[in-house]
């Protein structure tokens, strides 16, 4: 391991004169060389490979920006027109809103008034009915009273009857019956 390590601090002790060699000391090869290579590529590449590089990339750079603006110019219209139809699409939203508001009141409105004809009709039904029924329950009393009365009436009169009164009664009666009969004949 020690020859190897020996023989490579060995090449850059080489002399300089009479043969080839490494030189150590960069600060007197490394610009020089440098500065040389970048030299010759600039003279001989600069109307071959660099400009047609240059060339291509700035083409390539311009085209891209061209499509950039484009496209970006496309975005801001598409943009433009959805926007358009949004605040169309938002009044028209509105419209229906409103609208559909309204047309809730309006019927909320008629259900009311319907439900109130429909109660006053319910109130005059029910007044209607207890006025029929009414009625009815004065007549049934007044048959009541009548036939209590008539029953009363007859119970006093044959109590108080002989057959000959009776007789009398029922002649004056059939007098009276005879002469309605004439009248309205």
């Amino acid at each position: 391991m020690k020859n190897v390590i020996d023989s490579f601090v060995y090449l850059g002790h080489w002399p300089y004169a009479g043969s080839f060699g490494f030189n150590t000391d960069i600060l007197a090869t490394n610009p020089i060389n440098l500065s040389v290579v970048l030299g010759v590529l600039i003279y001989f590449g600069k109307g071959v490979c660099v400009n047609d590089l240059l060339d291509n990339r700035k083409q390539r750079i311009l085209s891209t920006i061209r499509n950039s603006e484009e496209l970006r110019k496309g975005a801001v219209e598409q943009l433009e027109r959805a926007r358009t139809c949004l605040r169309k699409v938002e009044i028209e939203a509105d419209e229906y809103r409103m609208n559909g508001y309204s047309e809730i009141e309006r019927e909320k409105v008629n259900l009311i008034n319907a439900t109130s004809d429909s109660l006053e009709q319910l109130e005059n039904y029910k007044n209607e009915t207890l006025h029929f029924e009414q009625e009815k329950a004065i007549n049934q009393v007044r048959q009541r009273v009548f036939q209590q009365a008539l029953q009363g009436a007859l119970g006093t009169l044959n109590s108080c009857l002989n057959s000959e009164l009776h007789f009398r009664m029922i002649r004056a009666n059939i007098r009276i019956l005879g002469a309605m009969q004439k009248i309205t004949d």
